[in-house]
């Protein structure tokens, strides 16, 4: 029987902050409006961070980095992951899109599609996450050229934000990785 030893941190393959920013990152910006709760947006840096994408912009009444909250659960990836605050999304969204990147939410409306059918042409991307009651709200969602939603089969339907970007960022990663 094959036995399993966990690794200790000092044993696993970790590149420093300066390595981990000169490395090549996944197509993939993640855009964060409206989050309330600090602990998400700690999350949400840990798994840019974890996922390797390039950038994290942060926009309206979502906390930015230096925070205790943020820094509880971003455990350092706050350090890391590139990130620029913008008061509303308009600001940063047109420049987006002038450079060729699809702007897409990831929200439940009329027209979303699974998150699974995305085509390897939206990339390179920015994910939008809106607020964790109201979701992206009508005027941001008027800027996407693409609403992506995760599939729900209970009585909810929502899930957590950060888990949300969680599980949306590593399909899109493979999604541009294999087309």
């Amino acid at each position: 029987m094959k036995a399993f030893r966990k690794l200790g941190g000092d044993e696993m393959p970790r590149l420093s902050v300066d390595e981990y920013t000169k490395k090549d990152k996944h197509p993939i910006t993640v855009l964060m409006h409206n989050i309330r709760s600090m602990y998400n947006v700690g999350s949400i840096f840990r798994t840019a961070d974890a996922s390797g994408i390039e950038k994290v912009i942060i926009t309206g009444y979502t906390a930015t980095p230096p925070r205790k909250e943020i820094d509880k659960t971003a455990l350092g990836a706050q350090e890391s992951v590139e990130w620029e605050y913008y008061t509303h999304p308009g600001e940063i969204l047109g420049t987006l899109k002038d450079q060729g990147i699809t702007i897409c939410g990831l929200e439940i409306t009329e027209n979303s599609i699974p998150y699974t059918e995305v085509s390897r042409n939206s990339f390179p991307m920015c994910l939008i996450l809106g607020n964790e009651v109201e979701g992206i709200n009508d005027e941001v969602l008027e800027l996407c050229d693409q609403v992506l939603e995760i599939p729900q089969f209970g009585t909810k339907h929502s899930l957590n934000v950060s888990v949300a970007a969680g599980i949306a960022l590593y399909e899109l990663i493979k999604k541009y990785k294999t087309g």
